[in-house]
């Protein structure tokens, strides 16, 4: 279970977190150019449970490059807080992604020879933290996940929930302000999603702003808010009325056994 010491009070949003005023980008790929995002605009305040939804060539993946400081608008303007990330440097875009940003991936992303911890530890390997605090900041992570009993197993040792619970704790190592999952549930089984769809939530209930993409519906109903993308403009933007609770999601579902060492 996650700790509730320090948490912001559940499911409160407060303050204009994000804010994307006419957002745009173009590729240009030879001759042609490619419209990504044509005049996006929304605001996600601090605290959201936002999953973002639609085909593949929606816009979304582009959204959440911009979203997570990988890449910045043709035109329009992206505030992160009071921050106006278009005119950011590479550098200073660095700095927002290691600072205020974590990021989980559909594959986990682990190295393979490398304990849990030292997986977690990895974001702040260039940072000026000693190694003793490196350690405990990754314990810390790794028990908000549930895992502070698999600091030393390898990922080969783990079942592929408790490895994207690594990769969880190592997006939050850094204190982020936001996550950003992209298709975080895409290679579990149905039980293991709900499980890590529980750890989100727990999450977003301590303050944190969870951003999702997702094109699984009954993943997408764990968050208070869904934004769908079409043709690189939002179709759709609502806000979930009574999303489903992991926990007790959970209660009904069949246990299913790891098959990983002890």
């Amino acid at each position: 279970m996650i700790s509730q010491e320090s948490a912001a009070p559940a499911g409160k949003a407060s303050g204009q977190f994000i804010t994307i005023d006419h957002l745009t980008k173009t590729y240009v790929l030879g001759e042609v150019e490619v419209h990504a995002l044509r005049g996006v605009s929304l605001v996600i305040s601090q605290g959201e449970f936002v999953a973002i939804m639609g085909a593949s060539g929606s816009g979304k993946s582009t959204f959440m490059n911009i979203i997570g400081c990988l890449d910045k608008p043709t035109k329009g303007s992206y505030f992160l807080e009071d921050i106006d990330v278009g005119r950011l440097t590479r550098d200073e875009l660095a700095r927002i992604r290691n600072r205020k940003i974590g990021f989980v991936f559909q594959g986990f992303n682990l190295l393979s020879r490398t304990s849990a911890m030292e997986n977690v530890e990895l974001p702040l390997l260039y940072s000026a933290t000693s190694h003793k605090e490196r350690q405990q900041r990754a314990l810390d992570a790794l028990n908000m996940v549930g895992l502070g009993d698999r600091t030393h197993h390898h990922p080969s040792q783990l079942s592929g929930g408790q490895q994207q619970r690594v990769a969880i704790a190592r997006a939050l190592v850094n204190s982020p302000r936001i996550v950003l999952a992209d298709e975080p549930t895409g290679n579990l089984d149905s039980r293991t999603s709900v499980e890590v769809m529980e750890v989100f939530q727990q999450l977003n209930e301590n303050g944190i702003t969870i951003i999702l993409v997702t094109h699984e519906q009954d993943i997408a109903g764990f968050a208070t808010r869904q934004i769908i993308f079409r043709d690189g403009k939002i179709k759709a933007d609502k806000p979930v009325i009574a999303p489903r609770r992991a926990s007790e999601v959970i209660k009904e579902m069949p246990v299913i056994e790891d098959e990983v060492e002890p």
